[in-house]
């Protein structure tokens, strides 16, 4: 028998017993439904704090001195950012690229003092899809370009300081020669995002006024941070930059910049693994004992086909395509059982702020409190070849049973 003739006897074999097969259907759905949830929530969360972080830092690629990773100082310059800026742009995978300078710094006024990271910004280069703090301004505003003294600080800085808008503090840095250097700036506007990080920590100035204060040259920073359509296409525009950089400038993708948050994804992705593999493994098992139930049910019935002149190859086949239609029947109803939580996930979400203390944060990268889900296209792949394999893979012994059975062992005249 060819092997369509065969696809057709299976698929009418596996309806012979609808209660037991609709259960093993319902059972691939249900593992078909949480994998997608889980892995969709997992690149959905993952993304936003990869952007997040690259809004806050040096962007999806990051261009800066190679010794810069080892110890951040603000003696540690690329040169020729803007020359790097107008390269990075022409590739096509680039959305934006900006200069900034990012380093230890130390504010003060007559009552208080404290460490900070100071982050110097060009205004005219910078919006809310490259610097993710404009949109936590809370009150006063963004300096701009020609405010060579403005400065923007973290609620909770600005707190305990003791200082509102308006108000002058002292900027004290370690310039490119080794030497204090200190200015006055004046509040113009304050931020809060909910993470105690950032907010306690971290103060905004005009990229120019922190040029002059540094002694930089003109176009010389810190880093060049480079963002793209997507964090994934982050290695193929940091490989290209690369290729033609400098050989005084490291050219890192996200996850070589932000080590930490990368070691956190890492983690979390094989816990997710290891809870998809549990559930893949318990479908197999459902599927086994479906398919080597209904051999053994079936065994007279085998040896019949075996005496008609079916070979142990063409019975082994049978079983297997069962097997194939069971993983493909499975899949088309986890499809269906998915489509309708996946939508609301992906479109609304779901609020967990109730349940997650204000200001939670990951490696400090503040956690959004609304839940949702977007699947990568190659891992719902990989779902989909998971679950046919692991179906494929449950019918073997099944199979090999039927293929074994002796017609004079089995057929019985009653």
């Amino acid at each position: 028998m060819q092997g369509p003739r065969l696809a057709t006897l299976a698929w009418r074999n596996i309806w012979r017993n609808r209660r037991r097969t609709l259960i093993t259907l319902l059972s691939i759905a249900f593992g078909v439904l949480l994998a997608t949830l889980f892995t969709g929530i997992g690149d959905a969360s993952y993304a936003q704090m990869i952007d997040q972080s690259a809004r806050l830092a040096g962007g999806h690629v990051v261009v800066q001195n190679p010794a810069q990773l080892e110890v951040p100082s603000l003696a540690r310059t690329i040169q020729g950012a803007d020359a790097l800026r107008d390269r990075a742009l022409a590739d096509p995978e680039v959305a934006r690229a900006v200069p900034r300078i990012a380093g230890p710094a130390m504010l003060s006024t007559s009552a208080n003092s404290t460490g900070v990271a100071v982050l110097g910004v060009d205004p005219t280069l910078e919006d809310a899809e490259t610097f993710g703090l404009l949109d936590a301004l809370r009150a006063g505003a963004m300096f701009k370009a020609t405010d060579a003294h403005g400065i923007v600080l973290g609620a909770t800085l600005a707190e305990n300081l003791s200082v509102d808008l308006g108000k002058k503090v002292v900027l004290t840095v370690t310039d490119k020669r080794g030497e204090i250097a200190s200015s006055l700036a004046r509040v113009t506007g304050i931020i809060h995002t909910g993470a105690p990080t950032i907010d306690g920590g971290i103060c905004l100035v005009p990229i120019d006024g922190l040029r002059a204060l540094l002694g930089y040259a003109p176009g010389e920073a810190t880093q060049l941070a480079v963002f793209v359509d997507g964090h994934r296409k982050a290695p193929g525009v940091a490989a290209r930059l690369a290729a033609g950089a400098p050989a005084d400038v490291s050219v890192l993708t996200w996850d070589h910049a932000q080590p930490d948050l990368a070691g956190f994804i890492t983690m979390k992705q094989t816990s997710t693994t290891i809870l998809e593999g549990i559930i893949t493994v318990l479908i197999a098992a459902g599927i086994f004992n479906t398919l080597f139930v209904s051999v053994m049910e079936r065994l007279r019935e085998f040896g019949i086909m075996a005496a008609l002149g079916f070979s142990r190859g063409q019975l082994f086949a049978l079983v297997m395509w069962e097997s194939l239609w069971l993983a493909l029947c499975g899949l088309v109803a986890g499809a269906a059982v998915t489509a309708y939580p996946y939508y609301y996930l992906s479109t609304t979400g779901i609020d967990m702020s109730k349940m997650m203390p204000p200001g939670t944060e990951v490696v400090g990268v503040a956690v959004d409190p609304v839940l949702h889900v977007q699947i990568y296209g190659p891992h719902a792949a990989l779902i989909a070849a998971a679950i046919v394999l692991a179906t494929m893979s449950a019918g073997l012994y099944p199979a090999w049973k039927a293929g074994r059975v002796a017609p004079v062992e089995t057929i019985r005249i009653v």
